[in-house]
């Protein structure tokens, strides 16, 4: 009997008319490679599982995301993108309570610095505190005062993740958006493209700015979403996914659900322009600083698109291939990495090549 062949899943461009190119950071390579055995010091997770995740190269999206910033500033964004994953593996499989007790020590590690962390915390304590350590050395006091409230909201957000998730809750359209915009991680992302500035709060929290600003990272969630879908299937944790959520609210099948998504992605690129033309005046000495900042958003939905396929964390080792045909097989079901005693130290991190010989 010949065997059924796979459904594709068709990717579709949605960067393809961006203004903004592709560029990397010329450091790219060697701060990886000090980033990474910054993190692979905290033994995070079993060799297997960090086998898995060193695949996601995460440095590979910050030297993307920050392709002009200096070394010691690309060192940042480096740390903080592993400081975001790491933290999205540990919550992808804990309840509420728990996440929240997780979120809360990785504030306090933020907001006291200097603080000796104990012995028995849980890892992200002492992870969050070393960067911030290591960001506070050149980010301005606004910038510090920005991450703070940027990564406050973030975690908030991952916790309420985790309670939809301990109630089954599936999100509409409406209220998903709101909560994803935070969870995705790209303001605190942002911040790392102020490290240098002194950005005034009636400037950076201006109705405009924030407006822009929460377009890109709604652009960054709903490609992340498209791309992540099909791993996120398959390890059942793709609740929380705007094509999930499109396929139950306008009851369609898959294909149209990203359809869906592509096309309210070509409504936010063009409320963000549309943004751009309205970005107010205030001076000589501010103007300067908004450019550079706004240059930086500019250039994430490319970096997070590019990274979606030249890492391993979503098309495992042929996201190349899949760049080019935008067509992917579906991946069979595998619910083992959501075992409920899959948590603290052996939390398992899945790897997509492994996933597709189920």
């Amino acid at each position: 009997m010949q065997e059924k062949s796979p459904k594709m899943i068709y990717i579709p461009e949605t960067m393809a008319q961006w203004p903004w190119r592709r560029a990397i950071n010329p450091h790219y390579e060697e701060v990886k490679a000090a980033s990474n055995a910054w993190f692979e010091g905290f033994k995070a997770f079993t060799p297997q599982s960090q086998h898995a995740f060193s695949k996601g190269d995460f440095a590979l999206v910050a030297a993307l995301g920050y392709p002009s910033v200096s070394k010691e500033h690309l060192r940042i964004g480096c740390d903080l993108m592993n400081l975001f994953f790491v933290i999205d593996e540990y919550t992808d499989v804990e309840p509420a309570h728990v996440v929240r007790i997780m979120a809360d020590i990785i504030i306090d590690a933020l907001d006291d610095p200097q603080k000796p962390r104990p012995e028995d915390e849980h890892v992200l304590g002492i992870v969050s505190q070393q960067f911030w350590q290591l960001a506070i050395k050149i980010a301005t006091p606004t910038a510090q005062r920005h991450m703070i409230e940027s990564f406050t909201a973030y975690l908030d957000s991952v916790v309420q993740e985790a309670a939809d998730r301990d109630s089954d809750t599936l999100r509409s359209i409406d209220t998903y958006f709101p909560n994803r915009r935070e969870n995705v991680g790209a303001r605190p992302a942002f911040v790392i493209n102020e490290l240098d500035l002194d950005l005034p709060d009636e400037v950076f929290y201006h109705p405009v700015i924030q407006e822009i600003c929460y377009c890109i990272a709604e652009l960054i969630a709903i490609d992340n979403d498209i791309t992540s879908y099909n791993k996120e299937q398959a390890t059942g944790n793709d609740r929380h996914n705007v094509v999930t959520i499109a396929m139950h609210e306008f009851n369609v099948d898959l294909d149209d659900a990203i359809k869906w998504a592509v096309s309210y992605h070509a409504e936010v690129v063009t409320k963000f322009l549309d943004g751009l033309k309205r970005v107010p005046s205030w001076g000589p000495e501010i103007d300067p600083q908004i450019k550079q900042y706004i240059r930086g958003l500019e250039n994430w939905p490319r970096a997070n698109d590019c990274w979606n396929f030249e890492s391993q964390r979503y098309f495992g080792s042929k996201g190349l291939e899949i760049q080019k045909t935008r067509l992917v097989p579906l991946l069979p079901k595998s619910t083992s990495s959501r075992d409920s005693f899959l948590r603290e130290g052996n939390v398992v991190v899945a790897l997509v090549d492994d996933l597709g010989k189920l």
